[in-house]
């Protein structure tokens, strides 16, 4: 039970026949109302709201805060997504580019509906973006997608498409080796295991997610490690990520 006294500025947490009184002011609080706010927006369909540069994208607006942070930091000369949609984050991706003035975007998807690859090809920002349509983890799709990457370039990888336990497992292998050392795979939507019981969601989404393919993987490659990319601005108490992508941030710390 949980209850939240806006007069007091405290949530109070019910445990058993006790209850805990916690400020406002303090990560715990803060922790707690978030949570409780990402579930509702999901079943809201929240996400479903935004577009960047005209085009629809369906993230949480903290999620494409953080990783612009990152794509600064690391300044990738190629980013991979798979799962197009609508294509905001390839815009949104491609936009980070064209302001830093390098880079370019290779977007993969299963199918890329007509409507939406023709607003990409026709959008101003096309000419930083490439189309593949195909399963991400064909072989002749991987192939493909390497064949775009030269060696000296700096990849980040960002794993976008079916969210299935089995199939970002297989997108961690196929794409694991293009990702630059140093540099980052990003499996996105582990908030799966957390909605269980909400709209559009089903019962072995606590088991069958990104989060759990991701702790298959590092287990079985010492050269990938969990890692949250520091913040590079923080003059608050909350250390922690409003997220629809827990533990998606997976950095190569060795080489190839």
């Amino acid at each position: 039970m949980i209850k939240i006294d806006r007069n007091a500025r405290v949530v109070i947490v019910g445990e058993g026949d006790e209850e805990r009184i916690i400020p406002y002011a303090s990560p715990e609080a803060f922790e707690i109302v978030s949570d409780i706010w990402l579930n509702t927006g999901w079943d809201t369909k929240y996400v479903y709201s935004f577009s960047w540069f005209g085009r629809p994208v369906i993230q949480l607006p903290e999620d494409m805060i953080r990783i612009q942070e990152l794509i600064y930091a690391l300044k990738p000369d190629v980013i991979i997504e798979t799962g197009v949609a609508h294509g905001g984050s390839l815009v949104f991706y491609a936009s980070l580019f064209e302001a830093m003035g390098n880079g370019r975007v290779i977007g993969v998807d299963i199918e890329i509906r007509p409507h939406n690859r023709r607003a990409i090809e026709n959008h101003d920002l096309f000419h930083r973006i490439k189309l593949l349509e195909g399963s991400s983890i064909a072989a002749e799709t991987v192939s493909a997608v390497q064949a775009l990457v030269r060696p000296e370039e700096k990849v980040l990888v960002i794993l976008d498409s079916n969210h299935t336990r089995d199939h970002v497992r297989s997108e961690l292998e196929q794409y694991g080796p293009l990702v630059s050392p140093g540099s980052y795979i990003v499996a996105c939507d582990g908030i799966m295991g957390k909605v269980v019981g909400g709209p559009r969601t089903k019962p072995d989404w606590n088991l069958n997610n990104p989060i759990a393919a991701v702790m298959d993987f590092v287990a079985e490659h010492s050269e990938f490690i969990i890692e949250e990319p520091a913040w590079p601005f923080n003059e608050g108490v909350v250390k922690e990520r409003v997220t629809y992508w827990p533990s998606a941030f997976i950095r190569r710390s060795r080489g190839r």
